[in-house]
């Protein structure tokens, strides 16, 4: 797993330690970024299906400790108002931005430490197996990494 992840990661740093790279990264449109975090609800609803299904615990649906949900069905109205139509601050945006951050991040905690591995605390009873497997392998290796991008490009974007 972690050879799926640690290329992401590195990509992600070298964007934006290189000057190439942190141009790219302010000529992507913040709308897009935005938009992006609907990809949650979907994975939200599979992580569901995982759970009914045994493959990943409780704690990692939008009944237990995940509340990822949320950016989901929130990106539609910040793209829409936030951005393209100018109706919410910058400080707004940014605010809705580090919400998603911390979201992302409390989900992926308990992802990590409800897998089964020497770090496993939660879910022993029915522990993370799901990430294991193809296609979900893509969720930690994939998606997850292009979420943390795209909140981390409108954070600087919003910054600047």
């Amino acid at each position: 797993m972690l050879l799926g992840i640690l290329p992401a990661i590195l990509t992600i740093t070298l964007l934006f330690l290189t000057s190439k790279g942190r141009q790219f990264i302010d000529s992507l449109p913040l709308k897009n970024l935005a938009y992006l975090n609907i990809v949650r609800i979907p994975v939200e609803i599979v992580l569901f299906w995982l759970f009914l299904n045994k493959a990943v615990p409780e704690l990692m649906t939008f009944e237990g400790r995940n509340f990822d949900i949320l950016a989901g069905i929130s990106a539609p109205f910040i793209a829409y108002f936030g951005v393209t139509k100018a109706k919410l601050s910058r400080q707004t945006i940014l605010t809705w931005n580090f919400i998603c951050l911390g979201l992302l991040a409390n989900i992926v905690v308990n992802a990590l430490l409800s897998a089964p591995s020497p770090m496993q605390k939660f879910a022993f009873e029915q522990p993370n197996i799901a990430i294991l497997n193809f296609p979900f392998s893509w969720l930690p290796t994939f998606i997850v990494p292009i979420v943390l991008f795209g909140h981390l490009a409108s954070i600087r974007q919003l910054i600047k």
